[in-house]
């Protein structure tokens, strides 16, 4: 794409019109312009193609209305200064909640991943953590407690023996006890789920406690319990760590928002309805945008895409 996220240059009118709103889409959306970047913008947007492409590009990402328009306008460009108020609050909105979620992060986690990255991580007792694709932990080893705190997306947690001191990880208000065991939670929907690979854990949740043995898998949440356990192919719930990312009959609201991990960009299926609907498939971790496409075609969606950085899934 020309003009694109990584491009120094500011697009011109030699740039096609789309591809150009793109690009000054994502450099306002990284950060304020410069002085000569803006007059640099506001040249582009006088013509009235570009002016066009820009509010369209704007108008697949939602009516966001917070903020007032950047600069004046007659009154016969009321409807343009609104969308104008829309596209300055998107990306001030969507700018502002990564910077804040950053540095929340930066200031809590001992160990990130960025979008796309897995790692694996080996504490000071020996047990190894493998971090998913933007997923964050916190470690507070004491000398009777060895806990921990899935911060953010998704990890896998072998953990070394030691009765003497618990093994325990907080997520999504609840608290899971390895019993001698490998398992996995992940962040989802404001809820986690857990899946035990060996042995059995221990969930405490909302005032409850419920032992999930291995081979089983259960949700819970702030405002929920641990669900009843039922079995699960671990092989298939843990295939990330492997490169390949498994759904079997799961929503595709949750499927965009893993997915979402590994891209660098926005996906987005704003409707209930079609984020409703169900997803069977083997993706390649290292492909989104392949997943994205060949999900689109399973399930005809009208989705648009504004290169590979902006996905709009319709139905």
């Amino acid at each position: 794409m020309t003009g694109g996220p990584n491009d120094d240059r500011e697009p011109d009118e030699s740039t096609d019109a789309e591809d150009a709103a793109v690009a000054w889409w994502v450099r306002r959306d990284g950060g304020r312009l410069s002085a000569i970047e803006s007059a640099a913008f506001e040249a582009w947007l006088a013509d009235s193609a570009n002016a066009a492409a820009f509010e369209e590009i704007c108008a697949l990402l939602g009516d966001v209305r917070a903020l007032k328009p950047r600069r004046a306008a007659a009154p016969t460009q009321a409807p343009r200064r609104r969308r104008w108020a829309a596209a300055a609050a998107l990306a001030a909105s969507l700018a502002a909640l990564a910077c804040f979620d950053d540095l929340r992060l930066l200031w809590s986690a001992d160990f990130r991943t960025a979008t796309g990255e897995t790692r694996i991580i080996g504490l000071a007792d020996g047990s190894k953590v493998q971090l998913g694709a933007r997923s964050a932990i916190a470690v507070h080893y004491a000398a009777g407690r060895r806990a921990l705190t899935l911060l953010e997306g998704e990890a896998f947690f072998e953990v070394a023996a030691d009765a003497a001191r618990p093994f325990v990880v907080t997520a999504a208000g609840g608290a899971v006890t390895a019993l001698g065991t490998s398992f996995d939670i992940a962040l989802e929907g404001g809820g986690a789920r857990v899946t035990v690979a060996e042995h059995k854990v221990s969930v405490a949740s909302r005032g409850e406690t419920t032992l999930v043995e291995e081979g089983r898998q259960c949700d819970f949440g702030p405002a929920a319990p641990a669900s009843a356990p039922l079995p699960v192919a671990v092989r298939d719930e843990t295939a990330w760590r492997r490169g390949k990312l498994i759904f079997v009959d799961r929503p595709l609201g949750e499927v965009v928002d893993i997915l979402a991990r590994y891209h660098h960009g926005y996906v987005l299926a704003p409707s209930a309805a079609v984020r409703k609907l169900r997803v069977t498939g083997v993706f390649d971790a290292a492909d989104p945008i392949g997943a994205l496409r060949a999900i689109e075609a399973s399930l005809d969606l009208d989705a648009i895409h504004i290169g590979d950085y902006f996905v709009v899934l319709r139905g």
